[in-house]
């Protein structure tokens, strides 16, 4: 079910009569600017920014968070589109069987999937952490805490879009769609569901979270026990699920991302509980806590070692007309035989 992008949105039991119908272009420039593509963009920025603050907490530096975006937007953007395709791959077949490659490549018509997006980020994390040597998951806990602000706004460009919502209900947060030009529905405002629900999560991680992180991974095995949770909850609500290939559980199609998400959350839980119950890990061994202490090793260096001096060092032979032992015999008890 879709809805018509040219007509009002409501909140019936909140605000009356009152509807707000904004233009999905911004721009009206050859394909148009979207609002799409304008809050989307801001919802990067947004992560980065962050992302940019809050690298020290993790042993990394702003510069590592820069020089990792410019390969992961292209790469996320690319992935969430290739991973929405496959899972609708007969809308993009021309009648003959052949892809319309027009029409796989037209984004700016709509059609991206989130979890593409962290699939490909997590690769890209993967092979930039890899090149550079830096922690893997001390960076994925770092990306964690961007991306659930991004898409804690991302979600309101698919309010703006009138998609990703539910299906019907009487609720008095309901939203007022049209379908057709004589025809609305009052359905779950999906849209605000997954929002509201990441920047709770959000909060969580920069308050609770990571002050009380006990290895690197915890920020990111959480992101995906909270957000699979929440999405496997909120996936079942909405009406234009992507589907398994036709496959179907108990009778009912399954939805890629509620099973997605399961899986996500079941395997998140499991690993939290392997890292914390079983092998007791504290945080000594994050990544900042270990640079930390080699920060505070390499301050105890005597002057002529910072300069770069070497330090002096013992003749292993000892004094030519010492006898062997006798270095020892003075300096534990040679002082004392004297005074006897």
């Amino acid at each position: 079910m879709q809805a018509l992008k040219n007509m009002p949105i409501s909140f019936p039991g909140l605000f009356g009569d009152w509807e707000f119908n904004p233009d999905p272009i911004a721009v009206h420039i050859g394909h148009g600017i979207y609002w799409y593509g304008i809050i989307l963009a801001f919802a990067m920025l947004m992560g980065l920014w962050l992302g940019m603050k809050q690298a020290k907490r993790f042993g990394l530096t702003e510069d590592n968070v820069l020089d990792m975006i410019l390969w992961a937007v292209p790469c996320c953007i690319l992935g969430s589109r290739i991973y929405y395709v496959l899972f609708y791959l007969d809308l993009y077949r021309l009648p003959g069987g052949r892809l319309d490659w027009g029409r796989v490549v037209a984004i700016w018509d709509g059609g991206l999937a989130i979890y593409g997006t962290v699939i490909a980020g997590v690769l890209v994390v993967f092979f930039y952490t890899r090149r550079k040597k830096l922690s893997f998951f001390a960076m994925t806990d770092l990306c964690a805490m961007g991306l659930l602000l991004g898409q804690a706004i991302g979600r309101w460009a698919n309010f703006i879009n009138r998609e990703a919502f539910g299906g019907p209900t009487d609720l008095p947060w309901r939203m007022q769609l049209w379908i057709s030009q004589y025809q609305s529905i009052e359905v779950h405002p999906t849209f605000f569901y997954e929002s509201f629900w990441n920047f709770v999560g959000l909060l969580l991680m920069v308050f609770v979270v990571t002050k009380g992180r006990r290895f690197d991974g915890e920020n990111t095995c959480f992101y995906f026990l909270w957000y699979g949770l929440g999405r496997f909850w909120i996936e079942g609500m909405r009406t234009d699920s992507l589907y398994l290939f036709g496959w179907e559980l108990f009778g009912q199609p399954i939805r890629v991302s509620q099973a997605l998400s399961l899986v996500m959350a079941v395997a998140a839980a499991v690993m939290l509980f392997w890292n914390i119950r079983v092998k007791k890990r504290t945080a000594e061994d994050l990544l900042v806590n270990r640079l930390a202490r080699e920060a505070a090793g390499a301050s105890l260096e005597t002057p002529a070692q910072a300069d770069g001096a070497p330090a002096p060092s013992p003749d292993p032979e000892g004094p030519e007309d010492a006898a062997p032992g006798e270095d020892a015999a003075e300096g534990a008890g040679g002082p004392e035989e004297e005074k006897r």
